[in-house]
C-alpha cells in the first residue's frame, strides 16, 4: 500500500535511494527551506519567488508518486523541465517507484534531442507547456511513439498494468538516471547512475572539512547549474537534501542579479564554474562587493589561474577549486578544501584516503613527482567502483576502455606538486571544456562533416580568458570556395541549427593544408598550437558573439 510505503521510506535512518534521503530530512527538518527559487530566475513563470520546506516538498513528491504508480510506469522518463521545482518534484517520484529519469537541457535543437530519447530508451516524455508542442513535433519523426506531456496530464497516461510494476523497495544499486556526457568518440555516452551514486556524492560532501565545512541544518547553497548535469543533479542536490540545508536553484547565471540573488536568498555558498568569476570581476567594483560576512565558500572548477586570487580580495570568499567526472562520481572527486590551496596554480587538492590515485604516462608507467601524467583513481578497498557510475549504456567496449587496468583513466592530464596537491595540466581526451561544459571534438565534426564549404575539418579547443576553453574549426575548403567572413558565418549557422549553442565554433579559420600523420590522421596536438597561433594573431574569424542562448519564454 502506498501508506504503507511512504512510511517505510520515512523511518529508514540509512537511505538507500535520493527519494529516501529527502523523505529522512523532512521528517527531521520539516519546517525548513528545502528549495528556493529567487523572483530573477522565475519571473518568466511565475510573479513571486518560489519556496518550498521539507515538509511541503515530501507532500508534493508523495502525491506526484501516486499519480505515477497509477500510469503503470515501468521505463526511462525524459525530463525536461529547465530548472524549475517540477524537476525535483517528479525525479523522486519516479524514484520512489524505482524509476529512472533521462534529464535533458530545453536548450538543445530538435536535430539533438532524438538522440537522447532513442539511445536512452525513453517511454515518455515530461516537459513544461511551453515546449510541449515542439517536442511533440520532434517525437512524430522518431520510429517510436513517445507520449509528450505536461504535469497535468500524468493523471491521464497509460503506460503499462499497474498490476505488473516491478517492486518499488528502494535499492542502493538500482537505476536513479541516465546522464549523457561528451565523450571523446563522438555520440554523447549514456552514464549509468544507480541510486549509490546520488547517496555517496552526499556523504562525500557532508564529510568535507575545512573551507566546505556544512553545517547540518543551516547552508543555504545557490547554483547556477543546469539539473541535467551531475554537479547540480547529484552535488549540491544531495549535499542539501542530505544536511537539511535549503537548495537555492537560478535557472542559469544572470550577471546582472547575481550579486542581488546571493544578498535576498540569504545564500551562505555558492556553485561555480570557471566562467563566472571572469564575469563577476568585469563588473564595475561597488563598495557592496565584499560578501565575507555572508558566504562561505563558492565550490566549483576552472576558474583562471590570473582571476582567482583578485576574486577572493575583491568578494571576499574562498573559490575552492575540485576536481570530478560524471564518471567517477564521488568514489574519485578530488577538492582543495584544506590548507594551502596553492591559490592561482590550477590547484585542485589532495585525494582523501578513500581515493586511490596515480599519474601515468602515454604507455600507463607512473610518472614521477612534478612530471605531468594521466590521472587515474578509483575507490581504495575490495569495491573499487563504489560511488562510480555503473557504465556506459549499450556500450561495453567503452566502459572496459575507461576501466582499463582496473583504473578509471580519466584522459587529464595532471602534476603532482612537492606537498602532494594535484595541479590540472591539460587533457588528453578530444574534448573541449567550454564554461564547465565537456564538448566532443568528434561530435562537431561530424555535426558539419556535410557543409558543401567544407573539404575536411577538425575541432580544437583555443584559450578563452572568460569560458576557459573556446571551440575552434580548423577548416579545408573544397574548391572554387572562398574563406571569407560569409563562409565561416555559413558554416556557424549550420553549427547551432544541428548543435546546443555552447558547442558551435567561435573561431574558425580556414588552412591549405593541417598537419597530418603518415597514415593520414589528424595530428590533434599539432593542430592545437596552430589554432592558439592563429587566434593569438588575429588571423581567425571571430564569432563568439554569435553563440547566445536562447530567451525563455
Amino acid at each position: 500500500m502506498a501508506g504503507n510505503s511512504l512510511i517505510t521510506t520515512v523511518i529508514k535512518t540509512s537511505p538507500e535511494s535520493p527519494r529516501e534521503v529527502l523523505a529522512l530530512s523532512a521528517r527531521r527538518f520539516p519546517n525548513h527551506d528545502a528549495l528556493h527559487v529567487p523572483l530573477s530566475a522565475c519571473k518568466h513563470y511565475s510573479s513571486q519567488e518560489i519556496t518550498l520546506s521539507y515538509g511541503e516538498l515530501e507532500r508534493a513528491i508523495s502525491q506526484a508518486t501516486e499519480l505515477w504508480r497509477q500510469t503503470g510506469v515501468t521505463g526511462r522518463v525524459a525530463l525536461i523541465l529547465e530548472n524549475r521545482p517540477e524537476f525535483f518534484i517528479h525525479w523522486l517520484a519516479l524514484n520512489a517507484l524505482g524509476i529512472s529519469v533521462i534529464p535533458i537541457n530545453h536548450e538543445m535543437p530538435d536535430a539533438e534531442i532524438p538522440y537522447y530519447l532513442e539511445h536512452g530508451e525513453a517511454i515518455a516524455v515530461l516537459t513544461l507547456e511551453s515546449h510541449r508542442t515542439r517536442l511533440v513535433n520532434v517525437v512524430d519523426a522518431l520510429t517510436t511513439a513517445i507520449p509528450v506531456i505536461t504535469q497535468e496530464q500524468i493523471g491521464a497516461l497509460d503506460l503499462g498494468d499497474v498490476a505488473a510494476m516491478p517492486d518499488s523497495q528502494a535499492d542502493v544499486n538500482r537505476e536513479c538516471a541516465l546522464l549523457y556526457t561528451s565523450g571523446s568518440t563522438g555520440k554523447p555516452k549514456g552514464c549509468l547512475l544507480n541510486n549509490d551514486y546520488f547517496i555517496q556524492q552526499g556523504i562525500w560532501y557532508q564529510s568535507l572539512g575545512g573551507h566546505i565545512a556544512l553545517r547540518e541544518g543551516c547552508e543555504r547553497l545557490l547554483t547556477p547549474l543546469p539539473l541535467s548535469h551531475m554537479n547540480a543533479m547529484s552535488v549540491s542536490t544531495m549535499a542539501m537534501f542530505m544536511t537539511g540545508g535549503c537548495l537555492i536553484q537560478l535557472d542559469r547565471f544572470h550577471p546582472g542579479t547575481w550579486w542581488q540573488s546571493l544578498r535576498e536568498s540569504k545564500a551562505t555558498a555558492l556553485h561555480y564554474l570557471g566562467v563566472l568569476p571572469a564575469i563577476l570581476l568585469a563588473l564595475p567594483e561597488d563598495a557592496q562587493d565584499d560578501f565575507s560576512t555572508q558566504i562561505r565558500f563558492g565550490f566549483g572548477a576552472g576558474v583562471n589561474p590570473a582571476h582567482h586570487e583578485r576574486f577572493e580580495k575583491r568578494f571576499g570568499f574562498p573559490l575552492v577549486e575540485a576536481w570530478a567526472m560524471t564518471e567517477c562520481g564521488a568514489g574519485g572527486a578530488i577538492i582543495a578544501s584544506e590548507d594551502p590551496r596553492h591559490v592561482g596554480s590550477c590547484c585542485f587538492g589532495k585525494p582523501l584516503p578513500a581515493v586511490e590515485w596515480q599519474l601515468v604516462d602515454e604507455h600507463k608507467q607512473p610518472v614521477a613527482t612534478g612530471e605531468p601524467g594521466e590521472l587515474r583513481v578509483r575507490a581504495r578497498g575490495t569495491d573499487t567502483q563504489k560511488g562510480y557510475f555503473s557504465g556506459y549504456l549499450k556500450n561495453p567496449e567503452a566502459t572496459a576502455e575507461i576501466w582499463a587496468d582496473g583504473w578509471l583513466n580519466t584522459g587529464d592530464v595532471v602534476v603532482e606538486l612537492e606537498d602532494g596537491n594535484l595541479a590540472f595540466v591539460d587533457r588528453r581526451k578530444n574534448i573541449i571544456r567550454r564554461s564547465g561544459e565537456n564538448i566532443s571534438a568528434l561530435e562537431i565534426e561530424a555535426a558539419l562533416g556535410d557543409h558543401p564549404a567544407i573539404k575536411s575539418a577538425i575541432a580544437t579547443a583555443v584559450p578563452d580568458e572568460m569560458r576557459g576553453d573556446e571551440v575552434a574549426l580548423c577548416v579545408i575548403l573544397n574548391n572554387s570556395v572562398d574563406s571569407s567572413l560569409e563562409t565561416a558565418q555559413s558554416i556557424q549557422k549550420i553549427a547551432l541549427e544541428k548543435l546546443v549553442y555552447f558547442k558551435a565554433p567561435g573561431w574558425i579559420l580556414f588552412a591549405e593544408a593541417l598537419p597530418v600523420t603518415p597514415a593520414n590522421k589528424p595530428k590533434r596536438a599539432d593542430i592545437k598550437q596552430f589554432a592558439k597561433t592563429r587566434v593569438a594573431n588575429s588571423d581567425a574569424y571571430d564569432l563568439r558573439a554569435y553563440k547566445t542562448r536562447k530567451k525563455l519564454t
